[in-house]
């Protein structure tokens, strides 16, 4: 992932714990931000959306799990994928940390081969996440009734006007047509050539 540069977040309240990380990940080609607490946090993402965040857990004032359900209440940020940094191994703050929204954990105290495992597989994880919301959005598709008149099939869209079958379906779908004509429509328009062949 060195060809790109992806942005991280990263929220401890130890000097010496962001220092590390913000060497490490930056010798790493990661645009790294910092934050030493939940309200700190909270506020530099008013001006900025990262790739991942990685978030302490044992902070004064607003921990990590508390940080992370506030993260998750606001629509731009709820995506962001949090990978949380801790001492705690009990298997209840692990469900705690999962149900506040959290993706992941790092267990401190922490190995730089780790992180950057974790970290670039949940911002790869995203990525394609992203990658596939935007392919779905560009497809567009049918719902719905359709008025279509029983006598030449046109169809009348949203704007009460009436278009041919293959102008409707070309303005709201991907459909691609070509042109050919059934058996029956031979047999309806050139009956002398269906009787030549029968003879």
């Amino acid at each position: 992932m060195k060809d790109v540069t992806y942005s991280i977040l990263v929220v401890d309240d130890q000097p010496a714990n962001l220092q590390v990380l913000l060497k490490f990940l930056q010798e790493n080609n990661f645009q790294v931000y910092v934050a030493d607490s939940g309200k700190r946090t909270l506020s530099v993402l008013e001006n900025l959306e990262p790739d991942l965040i990685l978030l302490d857990v044992m902070m004064p004032e607003m921990d990590g799990f508390e940080t992370c359900k506030q993260i998750k209440n606001v629509e731009k940020w709820k995506d962001i994928p949090i990978i949380f940094m801790t001492a705690l191994d009990d298997i209840e703050d692990k469900l705690t940390g999962f149900d506040s929204g959290g993706v992941d954990y790092i267990p401190k105290p922490f190995k730089q081969a780790e992180v950057l495992a974790r970290v670039t597989t949940h911002i790869k994880l995203r990525r394609r996440e992203k990658e596939l919301q935007e392919a779905l959005d560009e497809i567009k598709i049918l719902r719905g009734f359709l008025p279509i008149c029983a006598n030449c099939k046109s169809i009348r869209d949203d704007q009460g006007y009436w278009n041919q079958l293959e102008t409707y379906m070309s303005e709201h779908s991907d459909v691609k047509f070509s042109h050919s004509i059934c058996p029956d429509c031979v047999e309806k328009l050139y009956p002398e050539f269906v009787n030549k062949g029968k003879d």
